[in-house]
């Protein structure tokens, strides 16, 4: 075991890197397997199941449950995901484990009397939570794909958080930001995470969190919706005056869904239906753009990025009006990702001018009568491939640790239309359909992405980055397939996202020079500037066959493999 955490704490030194762009970097290349997350232990971890017989579930299980320790502002046992699995005889399908709200939610509750927003109740506290999905999620996808035990998936990562690991810079500069919201918040202050400054090179140990990892590991989903772990939420949520019950636990349960699959070219795309909006969105925006030459016009060529922006304005004011919960709301995707109806969207576009937000509105749809996130690729020796994005929302969730537990729970309340109109953290408008009620699962931009070609697996890719989800999968998967980019440059690239409201186009800064900010800015787009958007974690298979990793720099993602 020692030796197993000398090697971790290398894999941790080494992983660490700036965010600079080199036009020929190249990333990991592996012959047989490879994982791609967020931070260098969970890599290690994932790839280690995979030496000892492991597919890719049950590595994607065990780095997940590793991402929960290390990396604590996204991976977690508190929130959700979803999962495109991809088997190696082409068989695909989804699993959403999609938090719910709660059977106590309604309609109106963060709203005051006169129907206006009460602060940040959405976002912080234990009102905004909803019932957690991972464990039960995990345990699914062992149950129906797993291959070793599934104690073995889970105890890698309670050996980390038991015997403790080393911070990056990334993750002592995220404790740093979460310090105030700790003491406000937390019915029971979590002295393990309290501390006046953390520095990169510090060790933490997660002791609570290991003991219900243990839970997990003995008794699977009862180790965390019943028993201690479950009376540890209900009394955190009593403490708090949040809503979830042992009823709301007891009653989870995660779906398989089948995949929305579509075309760009000569590629298939393999991606997460609704309640995920980034799979329709993805389609949405692959089609809407596949009739111009944007490989001859270049890379954040100015009529790339203007052709690129009018279509996510087109594509995300349908967004805020027609996607929620399937199990909720009838969802026109077949209308919504049909290629006809995306070029009929773009019979508007002017490639001179920029189309104001304030003039677009969702597209005629024949209804039927009757910021924080993680993103982690695996590709097995077998050829099997796993896409998973997991969430809590914001950057640590609502704040809330759960006394005795030791682990954080959502903000995924916020994702809901709390008000229709009313735009959530991350600025996206929603509508009717996606509006609070008991038992349903809140609208999701996580776009967990496959790619075939000629019925191979190529690529596996996803991103965290809120409604920025779409917008970063889509330019990765450009850059490739347009700009021939190997797997570690597209996911390096800069990027740029608009969203339709606010009016806007975001770039990375230097993503663009001055003369194409000019030329932008003349065709009436308003620019804003971002240091870093998204952290995009990707397998593509090459033509020899070898596994090239692209892990993003802009945190601590890293690719292993063998």
């Amino acid at each position: 075991m020692k030796r197993f955490f000398l090697l971790l704490l290398v894999v941790t030194v080494v992983a660490c890197h700036s965010f600079k762009h080199d036009s020929r970097i190249t990333g990991r290349i592996a012959r047989s397997a490879m994982v791609v997350s967020a931070h260098p232990l969970a890599s290690e971890v994932g790839t280690q199941i995979m030496r000892k017989g492991g597919n890719a579930v049950d590595a994607s299980i065990a780095t997940q449950f590793a991402l929960a320790v290390v990396h604590p502002a996204a991976g977690n046992l508190g929130g959700g995901g979803f999962m495109v699995l991809r088997l190696a005889d082409g068989t695909a399908t989804t699993l959403d484990y999609r938090e719910k709200a709660p059977a106590l939610a309604t309609e109106t509750m963060f709203l005051d009397s006169a129907g206006e927003v009460l602060g940040n109740r959405s976002l912080a506290g234990h009102l905004a939570a909803g019932v957690p999905g991972t464990v039960a999620g995990l345990v699914e996808a062992h149950n129906r794909h797993g291959k070793l035990p599934w104690r073995e998936l889970v105890q890698p990562a309670i050996d980390i958080a038991l015997n403790g690991f080393i911070l990056t810079q990334h993750e002592a500069d995220g404790l740093n930001s979460l310090q105030k919201h700790l003491r406000k918040y937390n019915t029971v202050l979590p002295e393990f995470l309290i501390r006046d400054t953390w520095h990169a090179g510090d060790s933490i140990r997660y002791t609570d969190l290991g003991h219900t990892l243990e839970r997990i590991r003995d008794a699977g989903k009862a180790g965390f919706y019943e028993g201690k772990t479950a009376d540890d939420i209900v009394n955190e949520m009593k403490r708090g005056n949040g809503l979830i019950s042992y009823e709301d636990l007891r009653h989870y349960a995660p779906v398989w869904r089948a995949p929305l699959k579509g075309s760009y070219r000569d590629y298939t795309i393999i991606t997460m239906a609704p309640p995920s909006s980034g799979g329709v969105a993805l389609l949405q925006l692959l089609q809407s753009v596949e009739p111009y030459p944007i490989r001859q016009w270049g890379h954040n060529s100015v009529a790339t990025v203007h052709v690129m922006t009018e279509a996510e304005r087109r594509v995300y004011a349908d967004r805020a009006v027609y996607l929620a919960d399937p199990d909720f709301v009838q969802v026109p995707v077949a209308a919504l990702i049909d290629k006809h109806y995306s070029q009929q969207r773009m019979q508007s576009f002017d490639p001179l001018h920029a189309t104001p937000s304030s003039s677009v509105r969702e597209g005629t749809i024949p209804m039927p009568e009757s910021d924080q996130t993680t993103h982690l690729s695996v590709v097995d020796p077998q050829g099997n491939a796993v896409s998973v994005t997991t969430t809590l929302n914001g950057s640590y969730g609502c704040k809330i640790v759960v006394g005795g537990s030791g682990f954080l729970l959502n903000n995924e309340m916020d994702d809901f239309s709390i008000k229709a109109g009313v735009p959530n953290m991350y600025g996206a408008i929603g509508g009717k359909a996606n509006r609070i009620e008991p038992g349903k699962r809140m609208l999701s931009s996580m776009t967990p992405t496959i790619i075939e070609r000629g019925g191979d697996l190529y690529m596996v890719v996803g991103t965290p980055g809120g409604t920025t989800i779409m917008t970063l999968v889509f330019q990765t998967i450009l850059n490739v397939i347009e700009y021939d980019m190997n797997m570690q440059e597209a996911v390096t690239a800069r990027r740029i996202h608009s969203q339709w409201l606010p009016d806007e186009v975001v770039c990375e800064t230097g993503a663009l020079d001055s003369t194409q900010i000019k030329k932008l800015e003349g065709m009436g787009h308003t620019l804003r500037y971002r240091k870093a958007m998204g952290r995009v974690d990707a397998i593509r298979v090459r033509p020899d066959g070898k596994l090239e990793g692209g892990a993003d720099p802009r945190g601590d993602d890293t690719a292993a493999g063998f």
